[in-house]
């Protein structure tokens, strides 16, 4: 009884340092970030905030409150407004979260935030897919911390591995820490597996994610379609409709999983100087906040359109 009693008075006078086992522990090392966009990261809305160090209490939603105004729904484990935007049901529209630019598959509630971490809120138009896997604004994640504080290999799956755009793409995560190894397009990959394929979309195409592609946002997440043998890249707009064809030599990078399926991040077109172009486009400056991008010959251009 004394020692239970002892506990007790120690835990009440030391909750914040979280002693006999009560209180949010101590701060791991490392940086979180925040970021709040809508219409697919399109317009910044400035709720941005950074936490240096991370305690086992700390949340996404907790992140997200400590930052911005917010309202829930379902017993408070997920968000209904954002500093007075509320999610509309009847006009497809809501907010969803990404952690290190990958879709969460529970409340932000329970989603313990890790160092490292990347946590990007949007709203936006959820008519062509209510599911969007992952998205490339957080670059460099995943491939500098992973997911929910593990790290994953990374393996780079170029088409021809003596190619401009496979040697821009090596060095690029080179620069930023990331360990790679290299396989033939189309190895067997384990599920946590982080694969970054640089190759025409007519030799991607025969990996299944990068085969997706060719069905529309519904199954891939991504809002560009190209036709199944790999001639022609259209641009879709938030509907999921095609906007245009794009130009000439424009490349796509964007990132997406399947079922049972590594993440997958693309750098493809329809032409070697398609590829290049999105290999190029490889950097935290032209992805943040993205869901996916298209290096067009006149300039990077965010997708939906």
């Amino acid at each position: 009884m004394n020692r239970l009693l002892a506990c007790l008075v120690a835990g009440a006078l030391a909750l914040l340092a979280g002693g006999c086992g009560f209180g949010p522990g101590e701060a791991k090392k490392g940086r979180a970030q925040l970021h709040v966009t809508r219409d697919f990261g399109r317009a910044d809305l400035h709720v941005d905030a950074t936490k240096n160090g991370v305690r086992e209490s700390d949340t996404v939603m907790r992140f997200l409150q400590g930052a911005a105004k917010v309202t829930t729904r379902f017993g408070g484990g997920f968000v209904q407004s954002i500093d007075g935007l509320e999610g509309n049901q009847s006009a497809e529209h809501d907010w969803f979260y990404y952690v290190n630019g990958s879709e969460a598959s529970v409340g932000a509630a329970d989603y313990k935030l890790s160092p490292g971490d990347v946590v990007q809120w949007d709203y936006h138009d959820w008519h062509a897919t209510q599911h969007i896997p992952a998205i490339v604004g957080g670059y460099p994640e995943p491939f500098v911390h992973g997911l929910e504080g593990k790290r994953f290999p990374t393996r780079l799956e170029c088409e021809n591995d003596s190619s401009s755009a496979c040697r821009t793409v090596g060095d690029a995560l080179d620069k930023e820490g990331v360990t790679v190894t290299s396989a033939a397009i189309g190895s067997p990959a384990g599920d946590k597996t982080l694969r970054v394929i640089v190759a025409k979309f007519s030799a991607a195409k025969q990996v299944r994610a990068a085969e997706a592609l060719t069905l529309g946002p519904a199954t891939s997440g991504v809002y560009a379609r190209f036709d199944s043998a790999g001639h022609t890249l259209t641009l879709l707009d938030a509907a999921g409709h095609a906007a245009r064809v794009a130009p000439p030599g424009t490349g796509l990078l964007a990132a997406t999983q399947q079922a049972s399926q590594p993440i997958t991040w693309l750098v493809t077109g329809v032409g070697d100087a398609a590829v290049q172009r999105a290999a190029d486009a490889l950097n935290a400056q032209s992805l943040r906040n993205a869901f996916a991008i298209a290096a067009t010959p006149s300039g990077v251009e965010r997708l939906p359109g």
